[in-house]
């Protein structure tokens, strides 16, 4: 089977989808980039290239950082953009994203590394590859089957997933004690 054309670049920043466990300090570390081992193991035909921005954990990041992702983007000759990204953070890059012009930016991750039996990355990567291809140019953030715009979003650490803000609080992390449960509860079917 050919090849699909279609212009993809794939922007690595770290993040937990990167993360290996690192023997020496019995901690994780941010090793080398996942997305093409998946993509290899989906059978992905698509033409993309990939460019590792830097190997961070995202709670690292800094106004800098996110303004080299946002020069990547606006300096990439492609018009569609997949960032994987730690999920700490992704709400604020998401936002420090809008207004790049012409092109389409899907951020996305995982709550454990790619390279776990159990993980999100292949589910959140094949969601944010559908949603890059098909949606107008603009930021948006694919996390846990649900494609949201900046601002709308936020990571809710009990649960481990994102759900979508009503108000301007979008990237706030919820108190456990704040959080209502009925809220958070699939419609009945």
């Amino acid at each position: 089977m050919a090849r699909q054309r279609v212009p993809l670049v794939i922007l690595t920043t770290g993040g937990t989808i990167d993360k290996v466990y690192f023997d020496a300090s019995s901690e994780y570390e941010v090793g080398e980039p996942t997305v093409p081992h998946v993509f290899r193991e989906a059978g992905m035909t698509l033409e993309w290239r990939l460019e590792s921005v830097f190997r961070k954990d995202s709670l690292e990041l800094t106004d800098e950082d996110r303004a080299a992702i946002r020069q990547a983007c606006q300096q990439a000759p492609e018009s569609h953009i997949l960032i994987s990204h730690g999920t700490d953070t992704m709400c604020q890059t998401a936002t420090a994203l809008e207004g790049i012009c012409g092109k389409t930016v899907v951020l996305t991750g995982v709550l454990a590394p790619a390279r776990f039996r159990i993980t999100g990355a292949i589910f959140n990567l094949g969601l944010a590859l559908g949603a890059v291809r098909s949606l107008p140019p603009g930021v948006f953030i694919a996390m846990n089957g649900a494609i949201f715009p900046p601002g709308t979003v936020r990571k809710n650490r009990e649960p481990g997933r994102f759900e979508k803000v009503e108000s301007a609080e979008g990237c706030a992390v919820p108190d456990a004690e704040s959080k209502d449960p009925q809220r958070d509860r699939p419609p009945a079917l």
